[in-house]
């Protein structure tokens, strides 16, 4: 095989002794080439496999080339060494030193950097109260390590953290339990002479059902209701909607392809965007093109009340000029009959079957109704019925009047009465 080919240029005899010499090896009579790691070399390897190119070559036998180079840098953070924040190096400077930092005299940085109370009088012009360098590493990750949202995390500020909390959860039980006990006291003065037996007697069970409120209240606050399901558990395909641990969020729906106001439960953009989420994004857009037009009293966070108030007298001059533009332009142009909405009659919808022609005429389906060239429905002489509606006696008349008369006008009441 193997890495003799880099040697140089070979005589003829060197060249034919170290062919006899690979075909032994290939053969097995002659034992194989070692690498510079005292591992065997295989002899059937192919040539353009086992030698290196000019870039890689570096002189020894061996397959190094290919293999996988181990990385220069650290690929995680517990093999690097970390920031040690907040150490300094050496005690604090008694006067000051040229390029240190004017506001509290260390080397360490600049004074635009500076991370301390910005001084009415720098260290710089006092003298006084001057700060030690800090401590300034350089730590190198790879590409992985710079993007991990746990870089840097200790977590013995875990215990620490817990540890406060149990200190405050003892301090506000405490506070609960002395204020059930200032109560009972307050009651107990309020009670009659004459039931103070009945009092006692009922006492002992108070306290019990006080202390039990207490620890109970304590613990369910801090438990997740048990019918609320976890959001990690809504859909157990791998390839759903991406659950963030560290944050516990699932932004996208993790029931994908069914309708979102149908579900319990449709991804936190769902409810990021729903219900007066982007009525507060409009004030919030408001806020700021107020802002950039120069009013500073308009601000969402500083001032919601007034932004509120100033954002619906907005909406509401923003509403009449559109309406006063609108008239405006139907006076100068008209056109305000095609605004109205056509009667209900036409667009109500019957299974009748009807074809027109051009001109208008039906072709098929429904007959047109006879038209006559007489009014219809029109009563003379103030009837409300025509002639010939009523008989009597051998004669005809009108029925709302009861008069035989024809022509005759009407009284409204019956003549017979």
């Amino acid at each position: 095989m193997s890495g003799t080919y880099g040697s140089g240029r070979l005589s003829r005899e060197d060249y034919k002794k170290q062919k006899e010499l690979e075909a032994a090896r290939m053969a097995g009579t002659a034992p194989p080439e070692r690498d510079a790691e005292g591992n065997e070399i295989n002899p059937h390897i192919p040539e353009f496999m086992s030698k290196a190119p000019w870039y890689l070559d570096t002189g020894k036998l061996g397959l190094q080339h290919q293999r996988k180079a181990k990385p220069s840098t650290t690929t995680s953070i517990n093999e690097s060494k970390w920031y040690t924040r907040g150490s300094r190096i050496g005690s604090a400077p008694k006067k000051y030193r040229r390029g240190a930092c004017e506001n509290c005299g260390a080397m360490s940085h600049k004074t635009k950097e500076c991370m301390e109370r910005p001084r009415k009088t720098g260290a710089k012009w006092t003298g006084r109260d001057m700060m030690a360098d800090e401590r300034v590493e350089s730590v190198s990750l790879s590409y992985d390590a710079k993007r991990d949202m746990w870089n840097g995390y200790d977590a013995t500020q875990h215990k620490t953290l817990m540890s406060d909390w149990e200190l405050v959860e003892e301090a506000r039980r405490k506070r609960k339990a002395s204020e059930l006990d200032k109560s009972k006291e307050k009651d107990q003065s309020d009670v009659n002479a004459n039931s103070i037996e009945a009092q006692f007697a009922s006492s002992d069970e108070d306290d019990e059902d006080d202390d039990a409120n207490v620890k109970s209240k304590s613990t369910v606050r801090n438990l997740r209701i048990r019918e609320d399901t976890a959001k990690y558990l809504r859909n157990l395909d791998p390839d759903s909607a991406y659950y963030d641990p560290k944050t516990r969020s699932m932004r996208e729906n993790p029931y994908a392809g069914k309708d979102p106001s149908q579900l319990a439960y449709a991804g936190d953009n769902f409810i990021r965007y729903s219900g007066d989420a982007r009525d507060i994004l409009k004030r919030e857009v408001f806020a700021w093109e107020a802002g950039e037009r120069g009013n500073s009293s308009a601000h969402l966070q500083a001032n919601p009340t007034q932004t509120a108030l100033m954002y619906k007298e907005y909406k509401g001059k923003t509403s009449d000029i559109k309406s006063t533009r609108q008239q405006e332009i139907l006076q100068k142009y008209g056109g305000e009959e095609h605004l109205q909405a056509p009667p209900r009659e036409l667009l109500h919808q019957e299974e009748a079957y009807v074809e027109y022609s051009r001109t208008g005429e039906v072709v098929k389906g429904a007959e047109p109704k006879a038209q006559t060239r007489y009014k219809e429905d029109v009563y003379a002489m103030n009837h409300s019925s025509v002639f010939g509606s009523w008989w009597s006696d051998g004669k005809w008349g009108y029925k709302c009047c009861k008069q035989t008369m024809k022509n005759s006008y009407c009284t409204g009441t019956s003549l017979n009465k």
